[in-house]
């Protein structure tokens, strides 16, 4: 009976060992602060995971500590990395077709944003992703506007002289077609570059404004009001292969963190705005608004510059990705 026992025991422990050595730790890089909304909707995947009982982990890298914001893509797609979530057009280099995510005036508000990510625009877009072995777990397009030390911006002409970030290849054309001066660079870079002179003004997320505290190097803010001409796409991420290569009910536990979190990202998405401006004007920072007659300036403006720039430089069905994403009502 002694011996038997044992047996069990033996057996019960070198099972437990077994599962313990197939537990996965994922590895997931950001270039974000912990209090931003990209790292919210991080760790909330990671927490419904671990919660799930699946043997998986996620270990969070925040603030670029794992890798340079600009250079998390092509990790994430050789299985260096395992997730990421990041503006898709940061690749846009790699992929002319991810310039589509962050086109001046495709997107007029966040539940338009919503109805773009489930569009067969971003089924295209996705299938795209696969071909460099990335799925995405989570969509989430942020709104953003303008901040400037040289003037307010809210019309073309606002930017003519000026110095100016833009996130992404397809405003940094619009904004050159207005006059800027264009200096690229990661989000992450704004403050210092702001505080530095290096920079007059920037564009970018709600977001980042506020969690890079841009309000304390600004002297006016153009936000994300009844007109936001800047959309940015980004997702949460995961390298294809290693996704596969999980257990099925790993996998189920991820997809379904992946959908409350997308749920959570959208509602904090149409929040952020008003924090943002809410941040700015308690900072005593000057708010100025878009018009619709602005706005339209804007994307007229786009139509000669962004939009043909982009089809020339992805012949190869260029035009039909940006007719599919104008088709999304």
């Amino acid at each position: 009976m002694k011996l038997a026992i044992l047996g069990t025991v033996t057996a019960l422990a070198t099972t437990a060992l077994g599962s313990a050595a197939f537990a996965e730790t994922l590895k997931l890089s950001h270039q974000w602060a912990e209090g931003d909304v990209r790292h919210q909707v991080a760790q909330m995947v990671a927490d419904d995971v671990k919660a799930a009982g699946v043997d998986l982990d996620i270990q969070i890298f925040p603030n670029q500590t794992l890798f340079k914001a600009r250079e998390q893509y092509t990790p994430l797609s050789r299985g260096q990395l395992d997730m990421t979530i990041l503006p898709l057009s940061y690749a846009g280099g790699q992929q002319p077709a991810y310039n589509l995510t962050l086109m001046p005036g495709l997107v007029k508000n966040h539940d338009h944003a919503a109805r773009l990510s489930a569009s067969p625009f971003m089924a295209e877009i996705e299938k795209i992703m696969a071909e460099d072995d990335v799925v995405t777990l989570v969509h989430g397009y942020l709104a953003g506007g303008f901040g400037s030390n040289k003037g307010c911006i809210t019309a073309p002409e606002d930017v003519n002289g000026v110095t100016i970030r833009a996130a992404g290849k397809s405003f940094e054309q619009m904004l050159a077609g207005a006059g800027a001066s264009i200096s690229s660079m990661a989000s992450s870079e704004i403050y210092p570059a702001l505080q530095t002179g290096v920079l007059d003004a920037t564009n970018t997320s709600s977001e980042s404004f506020v969690s890079y505290r841009l309000y304390e190097q600004l002297s006016c803010y153009t936000p994300a009001g009844d007109y936001a001409l800047w959309f940015m796409y980004q997702p949460l991420m995961m390298n294809k292969t290693t996704f596969d290569n999980l257990t099925p009910e790993q996998q189920t536990a991820l997809t379904d963190a992946g959908k409350k979190a997308e749920a959570f990202y959208l509602e904090q998405a149409k929040q952020g705005d008003q924090i943002a401006t809410e941040a700015f004007e308690k900072a005593g920072v000057e708010i100025a608004q878009m018009n619709e007659e602005d706005f339209n300036a804007w994307l007229e403006l786009a139509k000669t510059t962004s939009y043909p720039a982009f089809v020339e430089e992805m012949p190869d069905g260029g035009q039909n990705l940006l007719d599919m994403a104008l088709a999304v009502e």
